[in-house]
């Protein structure tokens, strides 16, 4: 899928990226080229993009897509209409209410799969933009699995501008030397049950768990259930051919348990990029989140010690959380709104957006060389790995499904009582096959 080339890594700080590109060998992105590819702009005029990318990693990579679309129409005014909020919690809310009152921005992030089908497409929200996809190429250069995700009844509906892997397992480098813990290119349940003995008897959280967000219990709980089940039968799990009571979820969740007796005191109390900054500086060892933790590493310029390795028991999976933007039905400036997005799916704005944010470009003709070692492997990982979708991030799931996973994983977390847990979930996902039937 990617063309393997020999590892080099971008090492440009964050202003030089998205002001000047020339550390990434593109002199100012490329993005000029864009000009002649893109329907000419409105006189002016403005353009309200709607996301929940606020944190000190989400925040320049938002930048650098709007500094693309400047470079190609520098008379229209961004309004940056995001709403913080890991995972899109309070975002999404806020979206749902204007999106009732007929007040869309002008185009808004959303996951693609059922998140964007469930909640945006079938509800009528969305224009589709197969012409665009058609105009630029667009599925010529992009995975057929993605395309599909963002399709409904052979029209298209939003653009993939990331590809997120949400099966990460950071870990503080200096933090493992400092006590003797080698992490090897995978890790098993096992090896960080030891590692996380070893952490607590040096008075250190061996887990650092963010629930202020909600959304990280979640996250950490279909990790597990990954790497104990498999894909196999993760996949039947979401899509109703296995059942919640299987033996295969009871032995996640009694997983998940005991690595919960190993995070921060103050979990319920930090936000996602807070727990990450938690094992940038040493106050934690080992942190469960997709690459956009990779993006607060580069915030902080923290590369040289942080590392990385899939969930433990997940080497050999990806699981997708895919970042894209749609063209609202009733937009107040379609025109703009059009242009957005055909800079979004352009090789160029993937380019300057993706080193930033953690995540790899959607485009399988991205240049690898502009990327880290971390993006490297992960573009591997998709390339050869078995792809898993999100249900934390609403890829595998109904909005209501994903819901209730998130109020049975709130609970589980601090009573870690496996028996509710489980029956929670059979209970939603039998309301979920119902409504669905």
């Amino acid at each position: 899928m990617y063309d393997v080339k020999k590892a080099m890594t971008a090492r440009a700080s964050r202003r030089e990226i998205v002001k000047g590109g020339a550390a990434l060998g593109v002199g100012a992105l490329g993005l000029g080229r864009l000009d002649n590819r893109i329907a000419a702009a409105q006189d002016g005029g403005t353009l309200e993009v709607f996301s929940w990318w606020t944190s000190p990693g989400e925040a320049p990579a938002l930048q650098a897509l709007f500094d693309a679309y400047l470079a190609a129409h520098p008379g229209v005014e961004i309004i940056n209409a995001a709403v913080a909020g890991g995972a899109g919690v309070n975002a999404i809310a806020v979206l749902q209410t204007r999106l009732q009152g007929n007040q869309p921005p002008d185009s808004w992030q959303t996951h693609i799969g059922r998140e964007l089908i469930d909640q945006y497409v079938v509800p009528g929200y969305c224009e589709p933009i197969t012409d665009i996809y058609t105009a630029e190429g667009w599925a010529d250069v992009m995975p057929e699995a993605l395309v599909e995700q963002a399709t409904w009844e052979s029209e298209q509906y939003s653009i993939p501008v990331g590809v997120h892997r949400g099966n990460g397992f950071w870990y503080n480098r200096q933090v493992m030397a400092d006590n003797g813990i080698e992490v090897g290119d995978t890790m098993s349940i096992e090896e960080f049950m030891t590692a996380a003995d070893t952490l607590q008897s040096a008075g250190i959280p061996a887990l650092a768990l963010a629930m202020k967000d909600t959304f990280p219990g979640a996250q950490l709980f279909e990790n597990t259930l990954l790497g104990v089940a498999g894909a196999e039968t993760y996949n039947a799990l979401f899509r109703g051919e296995t059942s919640w009571d299987d033996q295969a979820v009871r032995d996640a969740a009694d997983a998940t348990a005991a690595m919960l007796d190993y995070v921060n005191e103050d979990f319920s109390a930090l936000s996602w990029d807070q727990a990450v900054a938690l094992v940038i500086e040493g106050g934690a060892g080992f942190n469960s989140m997709g690459d956009w933790a990779y993006g607060e590493v580069v915030a902080r310029n923290a590369q040289d010690n942080i590392g990385w390795v899939s969930h433990p028991g997940t080497a050999g999976s990806f699981v997708l959380v895919v970042d894209s933007f749609t063209l609202p039905v009733g937009a107040p400036n379609p025109e703009n709104a059009r242009n957005w997005l055909t800079v979004l799916g352009s090789k160029e704005a993937q380019e300057a957006f993706n080193p930033l944010k953690g995540s790899i470009p959607p485009r399988t003709d991205a240049n690898r060389e502009l990327f880290s070692p971390y993006h490297q492997w992960s573009m591997d990982s998709f390339a050869n790995d078995a792809l898993v979708p999100s249900c934390a991030h609403g890829q595998a799931s109904s909005p209501a499904f994903k819901q209730a996973f998130y109020d049975a994983s709130t609970s589980f977390v601090t009573d870690k009582d496996v028996d509710t847990y489980i029956a929670m979930l059979s209970d939603a996902a039998a309301m979920d096959a119902e409504a669905t039937a």
